[in-house]
């Protein structure tokens, strides 16, 4: 089923010259690849892994290219169509979906660094994949010319296909304390240790990275400050408005809008699933149920506002990234929208399985799987509700921000 937001998105206003019907035909490349997905997601579970042929397959449908820098061969196009992809792409497989959204999004983010650093990633390869762990966990030392950065770091999705890394570690600087900064790392400097046995998301091969006294140039290095302030070194040589984006306005969508996918994917199956299914032992038609009709509605109306909320609000970034308008105020509620989706997908899911019968318990089950991605997408910090929301409302009384991931 295609949502009203998928002709949304195939319609907005593309960046740098695109046309609308470049966007439609990337996003028709998706929905033709749903199927291919499904086809493959029972090995790419088993094996802890998206193939490689899936990879190619996004590369060759050009949407790693689609936040890329027009200069090493993107399209700069409206995060609507990034997240549009990946939200049809989640209904095939979500691990899948969630491999291409992150991964994606440093091909973005690689434009906010110094220059020389995409040089050094794209200069010969415009199509070098990118993968990450921020969580500031590395040891750094300063020294003439950059830093050494040790340290090991989970959950960095898709990194088998990437020859870069993107890792966080904290830093004291000269006006303050410690802060995040985010260093970008070469495949020659970090082993991947597979750690990835998990109970849901097993495609996105999240493992670990390890760092051992490996040298970063001081350009491969961006102040997470920066991208909150909007102050980046790679501005000047990129100075489309999809670059003037806070970070986590775009990352953090990334990361919520695959289980928009899945919950959709998921209710098409239910329904299906549903229609002709009858009780064991009384034979009445589940479909009549009128607790499992009003289930249906409820899980609906949580799409739909979903998806409603998500194009607004990358309308709007797409606004304020125009205007380079960003009160603090509006920052806020905007990262509380993205981080509250996963919690109402968890609502959503968790009312289907509860409906979907015996059946479901067993692996392999479409439903079972949105159920264990979407609680597992739950889990990402980024997807972490509370904080967002005391911070809306602490603002909304005085009180200073206190994030400066939004």
């Amino acid at each position: 089923m295609q949502s009203a937001t998928s002709e949304m998105a195939a319609c907005a206003l593309p960046g740098a010259g695109e046309s609308a019907s470049s966007a439609a035909e990337l996003i028709r490349r998706a929905r033709e690849l749903v199927p291919v997905l499904r086809e493959r997601e029972a090995k790419a579970i088993a094996d802890r892994q998206v193939s490689e042929e899936t990879i190619r397959d996004f590369t060759e449908a050009g949407f790693f290219k689609v936040l890329q820098p027009k200069r090493y061969g993107g399209y700069e196009m409206s995060p609507a169509v990034y997240c549009e992809i990946a939200k049809t792409l989640a209904e095939g497989c979500m691990g899948s979906a969630w491999v291409y959204g992150v991964v994606a999004v440093h091909n973005w983010q690689l434009a906010l660094f110094d220059p020389q650093a995409a040089e050094d990633v794209w200069g010969e390869d415009g199509s070098v994949l990118i993968s990450s762990s921020y969580m500031p966990t590395g040891k750094v030392t300063k020294v003439e010319g950059g830093f050494r950065l040790s340290g090991r770091w989970a959950f960095s999705s898709g990194s088998a296909h990437c020859d870069w890394v993107i890792l966080g570690a904290n830093m004291v600087v000269d006006d303050g304390g410690p802060e995040p900064f985010n260093f970008l790392v070469p495949r020659a400097d970090y082993e991947i240790v597979d750690t990835w046995n998990v109970m849901g998301l097993a495609p996105t091969g999240s493992n670990d990275i390890v760092v051992n006294d490996a040298f970063v140039p001081a350009h491969r290095v961006i102040r997470e400050k920066d991208m909150f302030r909007l102050d980046c070194p790679g501005m000047a040589a990129n100075p489309g408005a999809l670059y003037r984006i806070p970070f986590a306005q775009l990352f953090n969508r990334t990361v919520s809008t695959t289980s928009i996918g899945s919950l959709r994917r998921a209710l098409d199956t239910f329904v299906q699933t549903t229609r002709d299914k009858r009780a064991t032992y009384s034979g009445a038609r589940l479909a009549e149920d009128t607790t499992i009709q009003e289930a249906v509605a409820e899980v609906k109306v949580i799409l739909n506002d979903l998806e409603l909320r998500l194009a607004s609000d990358l309308a709007e970034l797409e606004r304020r990234a125009e205007a380079n308008d960003w009160p603090i105020e509006r920052r806020v509620e905007l990262g509380h929208h993205t981080t509250s989706m996963v919690s109402r997908c968890v609502t959503a899911i968790d009312l289907l399985m509860l409906f979907s019968g015996g059946k479901a318990i067993y692996l392999g089950n479409p439903i079972q799987r949105a159920f264990l991605d979407i609680h597992c997408a739950r889990a990402h910090v980024a997807n972490n509700p509370y904080p967002y929301a005391r911070n809306v409302g602490a603002v909304a009384f005085g009180f200073e921000n206190d994030c400066l991931d939004l």
